[in-house]
C-alpha cells in the first residue's frame, strides 16, 4: 500500500509539473487579445478581415488569388505591404498586389513596388502600395478613396505552367499615416462603404456600418471635424492682430499743433 501511495504521489507531482510546460507551448495571443489571421480568402466575398497594424499570414499555391480586407477612415493614408515566400525551385515569377475600395474600384498606388518579378533563384519577393489619402466625401464620378472597407488581392501573373500549384507562403500588413486637416474636404458620406450597407433598411442604417465585422479603433469619423478648424481659427486671430497693428502704425499722432483749429 505504501509503495502504491508513493507512486500515486510521484505521478501527481509530475503531472502538475508538466501542466505549466504544456501551457507555455501553446501559441500566445496578440496584445489586443486576438490572434493574427493565418488564412486568406479566395474572392471579395470571402476576404479575410485584418486590423491595421496586424500582420496576417497565409499559405497558398502559385496561381491562386489571395484576398484580405481592412478598414480605412477619413484622413488616413494606408500602406499595404506583402511578402511572398517562394518555393526552392521555380521559374521567374511576377507577383502583384492590388487594392480595391468598398465599391470594388481598383485604387492607384501613389508609390511603392506594386508589381515585382522574382528571379529563378529568389526565395521571396516584397511588394508595397501606398494609397492616396482617404477623403470624407467625393464627387460620384471621381475615383477618390473613401472611408470604408478596402480589399487586398495578391496573385502571380504570367506564371509558367510548370509552376502552377507550387506552394507559397505570404505575409500581409497594413499601416496608416494620419494626414489630418491638409486633406480635409467639405461634406461627408452618410455611411462608410462597407459590405451590406446598401441592403439595410433606413431604420437600421446606424447599425449597418459594422456589417464588415471590423471598424477603426475609435469608430468611423463623422467627417465634419479636422484640425483644419484649428488652423483656420489661428489664421483669423493672426489676421485680426495684424489689422490692429497696421492701424496703430498708420493712424499718425493726430492734428499738428501748427495747424489753426478752424482750418
Amino acid at each position: 500500500m505504501r509503495v502504491a501511495r508513493a507512486l500515486n504521489v510521484a505521478l501527481l507531482t509530475l503531472g502538475l509539473a508538466a501542466a505549466p510546460a504544456a501551457a507555455d507551448a501553446s501559441p500566445s495571443p496578440s496584445p489586443d487579445g486576438t490572434s493574427a489571421p493565418t488564412r486568406a480568402g479566395t474572392s471579395f466575398r470571402t476576404a479575410t478581415e485584418i486590423e491595421q497594424g496586424q500582420q496576417a499570414t497565409a499559405s497558398g499555391s502559385t496561381g491562386d488569388y489571395l484576398y484580405w480586407s481592412f478598414p480605412a477612415d477619413t484622413g488616413q493614408r494606408p500602406t499595404v505591404e506583402a511578402t511572398v515566400k517562394l518555393p526552392e525551385t521555380h521559374a521567374p515569377q511576377t507577383w502583384q498586389i492590388d487594392v480595391y475600395d468598398g465599391l470594388r474600384r481598383r485604387q492607384a498606388c501613389q508609390y511603392g513596388a506594386q508589381t515585382r518579378t522574382a528571379a529563378a533563384d529568389a526565395s521571396s519577393v516584397e511588394l508595397a502600395c501606398v494609397l492616396r489619402t482617404v477623403r470624407a466625401w467625393s464627387e460620384p464620378w471621381a475615383n477618390d478613396p473613401l472611408p470604408g472597407t478596402y480589399y487586398i488581392r495578391l496573385t502571380a501573373t504570367g506564371v509558367p505552367t510548370a509552376d502552377l500549384g507550387l506552394p507559397v507562403g505570404s505575409e500581409v500588413r497594413v499601416d496608416s499615416k494620419d494626414i489630418g486637416g491638409s486633406a480635409a474636404v467639405d461634406g461627408s458620406l452618410a455611411e462608410p462603404l462597407v459590405p451590406g450597407v446598401a441592403t439595410k433598411p433606413e431604420e437600421e442604417q446606424e447599425k449597418a456600418a459594422v456589417l464588415a465585422g471590423l471598424e477603426p479603433e475609435d469608430g468611423w469619423a463623422s467627417g465634419w471635424w479636422s484640425d483644419r478648424w484649428v488652423w483656420t481659427a489661428i489664421g483669423g486671430i493672426l489676421a485680426a492682430l495684424a489689422g490692429v497693428g497696421g492701424y496703430a502704425l498708420t493712424r499718425g499722432t493726430g492734428r499738428s499743433s501748427r495747424v489753426p483749429p478752424g482750418a
